[in-house]
């Protein structure tokens, strides 16, 4: 479909790509050709992309090393309809909307049972194909989803990764019960202040850990029930708030520092639910531990494309809260990554695309 007159879509987009492997220097203003726009796509003007753990991880190489560069990073993403492919009828010129990262082949066993995050051909944007550090961005109509209502585009792109990641790893891994208690690691970024929050709206009891005091009052904010400082020792702290049972559940994305740790803090028959690995991949567990008291330990990896309309209900009736800590030019890509790596977010960094 043409977009109307009031919509002027140029031959090239300005973007910050990503040229080459490793620090931050290798984030470059770069003007590219717009995305071609197929059958059944969308084409989005970016107008705010938030950052995640995985964009560093890919521009290091430590995630989809063999990517062809240059490559656009950013995976969470908000903006304007400007033009949509032959077959896509149903979404306006000029709509504001939100993207979910998550890309599969929608015709398999596995996206066809409403469980599409594990496609053989799961893409996420941003890391398999290009994300959103550019004016502009094409995807399938099934990616595209009208965004709240008065809900701005800076906190919209703060929502979709993180929040699908939170809700598969409380609702679907865990199935947290509201009899349980929750013990949330690093409890003030992106995926953990969603995971609080979830928690809570599950009726579970939540002990947040968060390295300093500003973090700590950000996870009793959005409604933890007791908070930890990372310096504590974390499995006599957790054991002494649940009368030296420990906890039914932890969520642990921080990776090999922590991990030992996390396996301690459970009760017998507990579960530990992981995400990443921010701290390194490369983590010993004592398998006495893991089968001597039942522990489970499950995998997780974003959520499938319903979850986030279930998510933006709770944003919808004020049950979920973007957190954004924040807020930077696309030019300033680089100053970003640096903020996410020092760990000096509360919540989210948001790029906003001019």
């Amino acid at each position: 479909m043409t977009p109307p007159d009031s919509i002027k879509i140029p031959a090239s987009m300005h973007s910050m790509a990503l040229t080459g492997r490793g620090g931050p220097e290798n984030l470059r203003s770069t003007r590219l050709p717009l995305p071609e726009l197929h059958p059944g796509q969308v084409l989005i003007r970016v107008q705010a992309v938030a950052l995640n753990h995985l964009d560093v991880w890919v521009r290091k190489g430590v995630a989809s090393p063999k990517l062809p560069l240059p490559h656009l990073l950013g995976s969470d993403i908000a903006g304007e309809v400007v033009a949509v492919g032959a077959g896509v009828q149903d979404v306006p010129i000029g709509s504001k909307v939100m993207l979910n990262p998550g890309v599969s082949c929608g015709h398999c066993e596995r996206c066809l049972s409403g469980h599409d995050n594990l496609c053989h051909h799961y893409q996420i944007l941003g890391e398999h194909r290009w994300g959103g550090y550019a004016q502009y961005i094409a995807v399938p109509r099934a990616n595209v989803l009208q965004m709240p209502a008065g809900m701005d585009p800076i906190a919209a792109a703060s929502v979709p990764l993180a929040a699908l990641t939170a809700y598969q790893m409380v609702f679907e891994r865990a199935r947290i019960q509201p009899w349980e208690t929750a013990v949330v690691l690093a409890a003030a970024s992106g995926v953990s202040v969603n995971l609080i929050q979830f928690c809570k709206l599950a009726g579970a009891r939540v002990i947040a850990v968060a390295s300093t005091p500003e973090k700590r009052a950000l996870a009793l904010k959005l409604g933890a029930d007791e908070v930890l400082s990372a310096h504590d020792d974390q499995v006599q702290a957790i054991k002494g708030l649940t009368q030296g049972e420990g906890a039914e559940v932890v969520f642990d994305h921080t990776g090999a520092d922590n991990w030992q740790h996390s396996l301690k803090s459970l009760k017998w028959g507990g579960r530990l639910v992981t995400c990443g690995a921010s701290s390194g991949t490369e983590a010993m567990t004592p398998l006495n531990w893991v089968f001597f008291k039942q522990l489970s330990i499950l995998g997780s990896t974003m959520g499938s494309k319903a979850d986030l309309y279930r998510i933006l209900q709770f944003l919808q009736e004020g049950k979920l809260q973007p957190v954004v800590g924040h807020v930077l030019t696309l030019d300033r890509a680089r100053e970003a990554h640096q903020l996410l790596e020092a760990r000096q977010v509360l919540g989210k960094v948001v790029l906003k695309v001019e």
